[in-house]
């Protein structure tokens, strides 16, 4: 494969061209990636609404009936449920790992097996979440182990 990256113009747009003999389902799953890279998420904190960037977020928790979005050092309350948010956003490397957590999969630092098939995944901020056995085989082939 070929990469080739040039620079713009003055006014000129950000342009991506793909060429490829066969348009496969990991192309297909690429171009979603990219259409979706610079997505914003709103979310709310206190009074604000902030649009959150997928890419700054860890993992999602529904708590209570409500679904929060951890980053490093905040949490924020989506308006989404979290089977909503597990269909929009399983092509950006977010998992579900519980009934209650989706997590964002570039986030975790390694992961470790705990009692009865279960996981622990230690994340870039320091969290820890349970990966409930139900979902470590799902997890085991997203990333590949």
């Amino acid at each position: 494969m070929k990469i080739t990256i040039e620079t713009p113009g003055p006014g000129e747009e950000d342009e991506i061209i793909i060429r490829c003999a066969v348009l496969d389902q990991e192309i297909i799953q690429l171009i979603s990636r990219l259409k979706r890279g610079r997505e914003k998420l709103p979310a709310y904190l206190d009074q604000e609404i902030i649009m959150l960037p997928l890419k700054d977020i860890y993992y999602f928790e529904s708590v209570d009936h409500k679904v929060f979005a951890y980053c490093q050092e905040q949490v924020y309350e989506v308006h989404k449920k979290l089977y909503e948010l597990e269909a929009d956003y399983a092509s950006q490397d977010f998992l579900r790992i519980s009934k209650s957590t989706i997590v964002h999969l570039p986030k975790i630092a390694h992961l470790k097996p705990l009692f009865n098939g279960r996981f622990e995944a230690a994340l870039k901020n320091g969290e820890k979440v349970i990966i409930s056995r139900q979902y470590v085989t799902m997890l085991k082939k997203k990333l590949g182990i």
